[in-house]
């Protein structure tokens, strides 16, 4: 073998070496490659699984967080509706109240991966629906306008166990996902450590392959980057929980103390002013109407039985919404209502006219009595609007057409038969119509304050609450039948009482109060042409007094600014007496009059007011005071005596100066 051959050999053994290394290396490179995609894969899979992990973690602490303060937020919004009694507000706190109740099933949604976070979520929810059923008490007193007893429910619920279960499981709760939290991150770092220390081994072998281990190695590089990324962002979300949580913890504790503030300085003062504003503007109507009652009566000549007939009995009216009137009044000063011995089916029978005329004559009403002894005790208004309610009701039901039967009756029940009814006999009262009828699941809330199947606008879902709460003051219960397609009757089981129901007397005269009612035995005295000026800001009641006022035989001034008085006396220098009222937009009666007697001392002055609230005394100066609404004898003798009274006359003044 020559020289080439052997060179030719060599050349030719290094080439298969050479090939040889190609291939190895090809081989040693594919399964570097291989190798690192199989750990970058593995490492993107932990990582990805436990930023996922962590996520979940964060949404179930913000989600609690979250629900604690939507807990915060609806038990705030029953408190501003126990002390305004805005039902907005009651509104406001049912929306909230059931938001609660929705981020609870998410949490449990997403918290069942983990049973001791589930066991967890169970005994919230179980917190939450007894909380419920404290809140739900306090709103329907609030609703049926037992506000005392509804402050002191609030007050104490905010005492109550459940408020404390809820807070220490979510806390807990919290603590234990924030636990899991530590444990995922932790694993989190282990798995880039191990693929960290996979990648630099493989990049060492990487080497070999230039191109191969630089892009192979920069892969590696960009994992590692990526996953230091991950691991601040996370880090980054957590800050972002804890200052999220931080911020809720500080509106909360600021929305308890502007609640504080709010008890202390508003009270009951805002129920006060909003029944007391209600009955001022009725008053007012209720004076229109006993003023041209009277007026009539003394006009008309032609069938006189007949038109006193109905002027008594429009009289009479007019008598009971001033009594209810009243009785509005003292609810606003929160003074109970006294009961009374009613026979039921006496009072049924005695609303069959206001009844038909408020359901309509497409609506067929039969009322029937199916037991001798109806009485119950209980307050009069109260049940006639149960039974209204429950009749308007009914023919929304029946979509204005159709026959609505009210049947009272008796039943002798057990202890707990119906409801919490004690033993022994009740009274019922059924009202049936055969309108579309109910579903169980609406029949089992149609009780709850705010629920309505009604179209917005047309429903405030109070009315059956109300029924509820009157029916269990009376330490009775209700019963519902209903049925889709077949109509709906609903039962009241009142309590029968003994008591003798008393015979109605006839309806008193509407006296002025205060210092006038002393002096209403007193003789008018006929009038002398005297020049009267009435301040009233309503125009119809400025009317109705101008037009009794020269009924009785007296020149009235109409003045509907106080402000613009002092130009009319200025311009009327023969007026002797002044009639004011009280409450007026730009300025009160006190008010103006404080201004004009030093200036007119000798005009006598008398005001007239429909607010009953609680009125210092002392701001009247004195002066007579006439309560509306009132009667014309009752104003003829206010006026004799506000100018019986002693005060130097015009004459007597220009005298002495």
């Amino acid at each position: 073998m020559n020289h080439d051959e052997v060179e030719t050999a060599a050349q030719g053994g290094g080439e298969r070496w050479r090939v040889a290394m190609l291939v190895a290396m090809g081989l040693l490179g594919t399964a570097v490659l291989v190798a690192l995609i199989v750990t970058l894969g593995n490492a993107n899979r932990q990582r990805d699984r436990a930023l996922e992990l962590q996520a979940h973690s964060y949404d179930v602490m913000i989600l609690a967080r979250t629900l604690s303060g939507t807990i915060a937020q609806s038990e705030a919004s029953l408190g501003r509706y126990v002390i305004s009694g805005d039902k907005q507000l009651g509104q406001l706190y049912f929306d909230e109240w059931l938001l609660a109740g929705t981020q609870i099933d998410r949490l449990d949604r997403i918290t069942n991966d983990n049973p001791e976070q589930q066991s967890r979520v169970d005994r919230l929810r179980a917190a939450y629906d007894s909380r419920g059923q404290e809140l739900s008490m306090t709103a329907l007193n609030t609703s049926y306008g037992k506000n005392g007893q509804a402050l002191a429910r609030y007050y104490q619920s905010r005492k109550s166990p459940t408020l404390a279960e809820i807070n220490t499981t979510l806390d807990t709760l919290i603590a234990g996902e924030r636990g899991l939290l530590d444990d995922r991150t932790a694993a989190a770092m282990g798995s880039v450590e191990r693929s960290s220390w996979v990648a630099g081994v493989l990049a060492v072998f990487g080497v070999l392959i230039v191109l191969g281990a630089i892009m192979l190695g920069w892969l590696t590089i960009r994992a590692v980057g990526e996953r230091a990324t991950a691991l601040a962002d996370a880090e980054l979300e957590r800050e972002r929980a804890d200052e999220l949580t931080a911020a809720v913890a500080v509106a909360t504790a600021e929305l308890r103390m502007q609640e504080a503030k709010l008890r202390q300085v508003q009270k009951m003062e805002a129920v006060g002013q909003l029944t007391g504003g209600i009955a001022h503007d009725f008053n007012n109507m209720l004076a229109v109407v006993l003023g041209g009652l009277e007026l009539a009566r003394r006009n008309l000549a032609s069938d006189p039985a007949t038109t006193r007939r109905h002027i008594d009995s429009a009289t009479e009216g007019a008598n009971r919404a001033a009594a209810l009137t009243r009785r509005l009044l003292a609810f606003s000063r929160e003074d109970a209502l006294k009961p009374e011995t009613i026979d039921a089916a006496a009072l049924v029978a005695e609303m069959s006219d206001l009844l038909d005329r408020t359901l309509g004559d497409a609506i067929t009403l039969v009322t029937r009595s199916d037991a001798t002894d109806c009485c119950i005790r209980g307050d009069r208004v109260q049940l006639e609007n149960a039974v209204l309610n429950l009749a308007v009701n009914a023919r929304d039901a029946m979509n204005g057409r159709g026959t609505l039967t009210i049947v009272t009756g008796g039943a002798m029940l057990e202890a707990q038969q119906i409801g919490e009814c004690a033993a022994g006999e009740h009274v019922t009262i059924t009202v049936a119509d055969d309108g579309c009828g109910m579903t169980p699941d609406v029949a089992d809330r149609v009780f709850e304050p705010f629920f309505t199947t009604k179209a917005v606008g047309k429903g405030t879902g109070l009315g059956l609450s109300q029924i509820f709460a009157l029916v269990q003051q009376l330490h009775g219960a209700v019963a519902i039948a209903s049925e889709p397609g077949e109509g709906t009757a609903v039962t009241l089981y009142l309590p029968r009482t003994a008591d003798v129901v008393a015979l109605p007397g006839s309806p008193a005269e509407i006296l002025p109060a205060g210092p006038v009612a002393a002096a209403a035995t007193a003789a008018p005295t006929p009038p002398t042409q005297r020049e009267i000026l009435v301040v009233e800001d309503d125009p119809r009641v400025l009317a109705a007094t101008i037009d009794a006022l020269e009924e009785l035989g007296y020149h009235a001034i109409p003045c509907d600014d106080p402000l613009a008085a002092p130009a009319l006396l200025a311009a009327n220098g023969a007026i002797d007496l002044i009639i004011s009222d009280v409450l007026m937009p730009r300025q009160t009666g006190p008010e103006m009059i404080a201004a004009l007697s030093p200036l007119y001392p000798h005009i006598a002055v008398l005001f007239v007011t429909g607010f009953a609230g609680e009125v210092n005394v002392a701001q009247f100066g004195g002066h007579d005071v006439l309560r509306k609404p009132f009667t014309l004898t009752g104003l003829e003798r206010a006026v004799a005596t506000a100018m019986a009274s002693d005060r130097p006359s015009a004459s007597d003044l220009i005298a002495a100066e």
